[in-house]
């Protein structure tokens, strides 16, 4: 049953990864057409944007990857107390 979450929690951290791309190329398209905005405020954004996706859905892969290397590893000391 733990699988099943951990498997669902990474298709589902895939698809707000998608929709949050989508929203910041939005975003960015839209500031480009604030009085204030231009190309600089497009960049920015889009720079700004990916960055901030990229660190977060590290940090939430890296620690799926901390949820499986640690499953192994029991799985292999498990195996290793089995043997004479």
């Amino acid at each position: 049953m733990r699988d099943f979450f951990v498997r669902w929690l990474e298709r589902l951290v895939d698809v707000i990864v998608v929709i949050a791309a989508i929203g910041i190329i939005a975003a960015a398209i839209l500031s480009m057409n604030h009085p204030a905005g231009g190309l600089h405020s497009l960049i920015m954004v889009l720079v700004g944007g990916f960055i901030n996706l990229t660190l977060i859905a590290g940090f939430i892969y890296l620690q799926i990857g901390i949820y499986h290397n640690t499953r192994r590893t029991a799985e292999a000391v498990e195996a290793q107390l089995q043997r004479p």
